[in-house]
């Protein structure tokens, strides 16, 4: 359903990700777990097209999308949450969401949004600027999900935040999962995070995927290592 066939880029004559195979099954939640500095947000910039590749494919539904603008990429399905949740801080909370409606031709916020995210119904006239760690990457996914994404793609959700927030993050992710048909993809460190919201683990290292299991087949020390510094 989303397929990355031989992808390559990075920045100038530097390659971070490197002839990289991913493929994501429909309604599958992967994790792409790694260190700092191994090519994460790398991946999902280019993913994205905020980096241009420089070779391979990025395919939703056959399609490849590998040539189209960041915009076009949201209008076909793509979903993104960005490292450090980047919402506007001078904006409302309402605004900041209505933000994620331009692809979409009904251009009201959903009542499940609220539903998903009860704070930010009650904060709804409140800066971003003014929320919470937590609050501001409830924002940030709700900002996405107003495009009805066939793939959300989430870099470091958990970045910054409070171990109760997590929680509170993890169990919405897999409430997304359940009642949504989407499939969801994030990158990630905390390993007990992604044992709760994740169906299968990749672990990349200097742009290349070198380790995958599936969640219930994962050894949890064997991950650990290829995670620590």
């Amino acid at each position: 359903m989303f397929e990355i066939r031989g992808l390559r880029s990075g920045y100038g004559q530097s390659e971070v990700i490197k002839d990289l195979d991913v493929s994501v099954k429909s309604n599958e939640t992967l994790a792409i777990m790694g260190r700092n500095g191994m090519g994460k947000t790398t991946l999902f910039k280019t993913l994205m097209g905020l980096i241009q590749s420089s070779g391979g494919t990025v395919q939703l539904d056959g399609e490849d999308l590998s040539r189209l603008s960041t915009n076009r990429r949201v209008a076909r399905g793509l979903g993104y949450v960005p490292q450090g949740r980047m919402i506007f801080p001078e904006l409302t909370v309402l605004e900041n969401i209505s933000t994620g409606l331009e692809t979409v031709k009904r251009k009201r916020i959903p009542d499940e949004i609220f539903e998903l995210f009860p704070v930010l119904r009650e904060m709804g006239q409140r800066k971003g600027g003014n929320l919470s760690g937590g609050q501001q990457q409830q924002l940030a996914i709700a900002r996405a999900l107003v495009s009805n994404p066939k793939v959300l793609l989430l870099d470091e959700p958990t970045e910054g935040i409070q171990p109760s927030i997590i929680k509170e993050i993890a169990k919405t992710l897999n409430e997304i999962g359940r009642s949504r048909d989407i499939t969801i993809v994030v990158s990630e460190q905390i390993l007990s995070f992604t044992m709760e919201i994740a169906d299968r683990l990749l672990v990349i290292e200097s742009g290349r995927i070198v380790h995958e299991t599936a969640r219930a087949e994962c050894d949890e020390a064997e991950v650990s290592r290829y995670l620590s510094v």
